[in-house]
């Protein structure tokens, strides 16, 4: 979200008669990494649900290198260290010209903040992650007794319902069996 919001607006001075000409940068512009680790962000947190052990424990280093990523570039912005691609301002070349840049604080302090609160997660998922539970045993489906038996031994078993005979017939079909037979 950040990244296409002005970070930085370029004002170029030219010696008269040329006006001066200004542009506004996006925070892409003005930082790569910003959509790089957003993205990197977001699918290391996908991979958290779908991950458990060891490898939810890598996933939870990535989401804090993203973290440290994503804080630095905010912070190289607000310092001045970044320089913008200006490339696409300077394209003629002018002999008197000086270059005035206005940071946005709003964008690039928000980007601080995200890439702190994605350290502090990914530092909890990697001290913590191990122990949770993932999605694949969970939503496995057990080997349970077969059609008409009771199930786990709790009480006699419900009748075949029209609808229990059908899905039966499909999944023999699945299987390769003919269920007419």
């Amino acid at each position: 979200m950040t990244s296409g919001q002005t970070w930085v607006d370029v004002t170029v001075t030219r010696s008269p008669p040329l006006p001066p000409f200004t542009d506004q940068l996006s925070g892409a512009a003005t930082s790569p990494l910003v959509s790089a680790t957003g993205l990197v962000l977001l699918a290391a947190a996908l991979a958290v649900l779908a991950v458990q052990g060891v490898l939810r424990a890598v996933v939870g280093v990535l989401m804090v290198l993203g973290g440290l990523a994503l804080a630095w570039t905010g912070v190289d912005v607000l310092t001045g260290g970044s320089r913008p691609d200006l490339s696409d301002i300077t394209t003629v070349s002018v002999v008197d010209a000086t270059l005035d840049t206005r940071v946005h604080a709003t964008w690039p302090v928000l980007a601080v903040l995200a890439g702190l609160v994605a350290v502090a997660v990914g530092a909890f998922v990697v001290l913590r992650g191990r122990r949770w539970s993932g999605t694949g045993r969970r939503y496995e489906r057990t080997p349970g007794p077969a059609a008409g038996a009771t199930a786990r031994g709790t009480g006699p078993a419900r009748p075949m319902t029209a609808e229990d005979r059908h899905q039966a017939a499909w999944k023999a079909l699945d299987r390769g069996e003919d269920p007419t037979a």
